[in-house]
């Protein structure tokens, strides 16, 4: 291990770190990628999922921040994360491998108190991992300057430029020193994007070890047809993980947030030990989910595309796609969950008539065909004549003044009609009734032998 790192210039506090942490070889970006940051060259690191790009940055920071130390309010080094989830990983990399420096990592992301962010700020940070929103917060409240940075990270840089970050980024990078080093990271770099990374980088050394968009040879893909009926969805997702072997979690991903409840729902009612995850849930609530799984106390993880980027849950055997992703480069990440550090993985997408052509521009950007196969018959069969009635769509209830009236056998309409009538004048003579009753016990105001309480004062004379 020491001999393969010790090859890639790192020091030997951050190799020991390494080895400590089980590693034995370095992976294909590290070994391109980490030469050419302690060079201090700036970088475009292209890599599918799962290849180790979150240490291909973090080490050979540790090894630079060894010499100087942090003034306060002024960080050395800053990290910008898409979501909050990838900024708190990037924070346990740096605990994990800088155990052996006395670096202060500050974390700012949304959903945490400013007080004890502010804390860290003043003491001085060695490394800002922060989320674009946060970060900009602190700077306008005056609690952040950014002109001692060295070293500015974008991770996850097609969704950071995708998301309709670009004037966050712009704007950060203006308050940076224009001597800097910038390194940029991601799975996917469309054209169109990159064209946007020269207003960021200067000269940068491209590496790349795998084609763009490409996914991992030790995933298993495949896509089973199913009905437009939610319910009909879920059965089917139930008899996938029925049958998958060698099952040890699973994250399915939703495209819309309101579907994640429901199928979580769903799941638990039928025995299975199910999470939510998505961006609406506060921040405690999203990281205590995400430990759950990751200890394993969470089997099945209902997910929206927060999840898809940059999580590194090693052990996840499954990924199923209960919608198939509208944007191609999102599906990349999101089987990119599984078959991870060279372990073997399933990726399954659930298939609707309008996903057809979703499937097809996947297939088109990893240029390879995904295998089709018609869901279990027997699992819709069974969701059909045993559908719970929670269970049951709101579009299956006929609307009103529309369709077809219901057929109804004669004698029991002639029977409904009739029963229907004698109710109506039983209740009309009820209603006769009470309004008789009424009427003779009301007496007419005035006219009754009930003497007012005033009148029967006695009178006072006068001495």
């Amino acid at each position: 291990m020491s001999e393969q790192f010790s090859k890639l210039g790192l020091s030997q506090s951050v190799i020991n770190a390494v080895a400590d942490a089980g590693y034995s070889d370095p992976t294909d970006i590290q070994q391109k990628a980490i030469p050419h940051i302690l060079e201090k060259r700036d970088i475009v690191g292209i890599a599918q999922t799962g290849t180790g790009k979150t240490a291909s940055f973090v080490l050979p920071m540790l090894t630079l921040l060894e010499k100087g130390r942090a003034r306060a309010r002024m960080p050395r080094t800053l990290i910008l994360e898409p979501t909050r989830e990838l900024a708190a990983q990037v924070h346990e990399n740096f605990e994990k491998y800088g155990k052996n420096h006395k670096l202060t990592v500050a974390l700012l992301i949304g959903g945490v108190s400013f007080e004890e962010q502010n804390k860290k700020l003043d003491r001085g940070a060695d490394v800002l991992i922060a989320t674009p929103g946060r970060l900009l917060d602190h700077f306008e409240r005056g609690r952040l300057l950014m002109t001692g940075v060295d070293i500015f990270v974008i991770d996850e840089a097609d969704r950071m430029l995708d998301m309709g970050f670009v004037p966050d980024i712009e704007r950060v990078s203006a308050l940076l020193p224009k001597r800097r080093q910038t390194l940029l990271f991601s799975a996917t770099m469309p054209d169109e994007i990159a064209k946007l990374t020269n207003k960021f980088l200067t000269n940068p050394e491209r590496v790349e070890v795998a084609r763009q968009n490409s996914t991992a040879e030790t995933i298993t893909q495949k896509a089973v047809k199913v009905g437009t009926k939610p319910f009909e969805k879920r059965a089917a997702l139930r008899a996938e993980i029925h049958a998958a072997a060698d099952l040890n979690n699973a994250i399915v991903f939703c495209n819309r947030k309101r579907d994640i409840a429901t199928l979580t729902r769903s799941l638990e009612r039928h025995g299975f030990n199910a999470g939510a995850l998505h961006g609406d849930m506060d921040q405690k609530s999203r990281m205590a989910t995400l430990d759950g799984f990751k200890k394993g106390e969470i089997k099945i993880l209902v997910a929206s595309d927060v999840a898809a980027r940059g999580l590194d849950i090693p052990e996840v055997s499954h990924v199923y796609n209960f919608d198939v992703p509208t944007h191609a480069e999102d599906y990349v990440h999101r089987i990119g969950r599984t078959g991870r550090a060279g372990r073997s993985g399933v990726a399954v997408s659930l298939v609707t008539k309008a996903d057809e052509k979703y499937l097809t521009a996947i297939e088109k950007l990893i240029e390879k065909t995904i295998p089709i196969e018609e869901a279990d018959k027997t699992a819709s069969a069974e969701a059909k004549s045993n559908k719970p009635k929670s269970e049951k769509p709101v579009e299956d209830k006929p609307k009103r003044g529309r369709g077809k009236k219901q057929q109804v056998p004669d004698n029991a309409e002639k029977n409904q009609t009739s029963h229907s009538t004698e109710s109506q004048k039983s209740s009309k003579n009820n209603r006769k009734k009470r309004s008789g009753n009424e009427n003779q016990d009301r007496v007419p105001f005035g006219q009754s032998d009930q003497v007012p309480a005033f009148l029967l004062r006695p009178v006072r004379r006068a001495s």
